[in-house]
């Protein structure tokens, strides 16, 4: 039984510093969090979401029973992030379309939405937001932090950013930084919205139109790479949408009818993410997830980068994930270990792909849950 989730807005007056040189001020940060804070307020675990992701980590909303969270097999009573333990706080980064400042918000200086005008934003500066999130909370360190994907990428520059306030570090289906077929996917989606008729150059609020085809074709670029083939053909394999009675194939002939369930699944997911998601918020994160490098100011020596992490780490990564292979896991476990850090590695057999770290794999589960009672241990009740 999920537990009623309350979100929350903070917001912050103080002008934040960006990497690219620009500058955001009067901005808020959508968050949640489950559980309490325990007195000397050491038992606080921070979720960074990744791409589609937003503050709504665990629970349901009032009234909405079917609003779980996007982690609440993961976290919540008596689950591996046990909230009857940890202070768990979900932060929807800036630049999202999820409540927190982003493109189609307002500009405080000029009274016009951002749209195309929101500030380039990268990993650190919203590790950097966060941050100015728990000083306003009065969390000075983190039991751990957390993240899959693009949010294990997070988790990990928090331990490079912030070292000192970090005591563990659970970094989940990620990588050190993005390989060129993974940049060459993020480029193909944000084509797809960009050469939009309806993008209007990302001004198109003030045209009262979506770039739904755009968004329709990133998300099924986006959604064929964190399933795997095994996966797909267990769930699709060549079964055709509606076969044709009295053709021996079944097959259509057609070049633009749905003619396979994969097809029609693929247009379904598009159809949906174009519904709610925001097209600007879609560029500014994937090449957020682009622009992540921490060796790259490091001649491109990660063990050199990774000297600053002082933490516990857990890493783990799954079998058929391609988009973040298990490789790229143990990259960040091999740059750690010179250091002499404390690293525990998983590498679970499992068939899903990318979306393994989203699904409900007893092993997987069972495994964070094992490390966040040694976590526990180290807390004050």
């Amino acid at each position: 039984m999920s537990f009623i989730a309350t979100p929350q807005s903070m917001p912050f007056a103080e002008p934040l510093a960006l990497q690219s040189g620009a500058s955001i001020h009067s901005y808020a940060l959508s968050y949640e969090t489950y559980g309490t804070l325990n007195a000397d307020r050491s038992n606080a675990v921070l979720v960074c979401h990744a791409l589609n992701a937003s503050h709504h980590v665990a629970g349901i909303y009032e009234g909405q029973p079917k609003s779980e969270g996007w982690w609440d097999n993961m976290i919540g009573p008596g689950k591996a992030v046990d909230t009857n333990r940890f202070f768990v706080i979900g932060v929807n980064n800036l630049g999202s379309c999820f409540g927190s400042t982003g493109p189609m918000h307002t500009h405080p200086d000029t009274g016009q939405i951002y749209g195309a005008d929101f500030p380039v934003v990268t990993v650190e500066d919203w590790v950097n937001a966060q941050a100015r999130l728990l000083d306003a909370l009065g969390i000075e360190t983190l039991a751990a932090v957390m993240g899959g994907s693009l949010g294990g990428m997070q988790a990990l520059s928090w331990t490079l950013q912030y070292p000192e306030r970090v005591r563990h570090a659970v970094v989940i289906a990620s990588a050190p930084n993005l390989t060129a077929e993974n940049i060459a996917f993020n480029e193909v989606a944000r084509r797809a919205i960009v050469t939009d008729p309806d993008f209007h150059g990302g001004h198109f609020y003030q045209h009262s139109v979506v770039p739904k085809r755009g968004l329709r074709i990133a998300r099924m670029v986006g959604h064929i790479t964190y399933l795997s083939d095994d996966v797909m053909n267990e769930k699709f394999g060549r079964d055709l949408r509606e076969a044709v009675t009295g053709s021996v194939t079944g097959y259509r002939y057609s070049t633009q009818d749905v003619e396979f369930q994969i097809e029609s699944y693929l247009r379904y997911q598009g159809d949906k993410f174009s519904d709610y998601f925001d097209a600007n918020t879609y560029l500014l994160i994937t090449r957020a997830l682009d622009y992540f490098d921490p060796a790259r100011s490091y001649g491109g020596n990660l063990t050199a980068a990774l000297e600053r992490a002082t933490c516990k780490f857990l890493l783990v990564s799954f079998t058929t994930d391609w988009r973040f292979a298990p490789a790229r896991s143990r990259e960040i476990v091999r740059a750690l270990l010179p250091h002499k850090r404390e690293v525990s590695y998983a590498e679970i057999d499992a068939p899903h792909g990318h979306d393994a770290f989203l699904l409900d794999d007893p092993r997987y589960l069972h495994l964070v849950g094992a490390y966040f009672n040694r976590i526990g241990e180290e807390v004050k009740a």
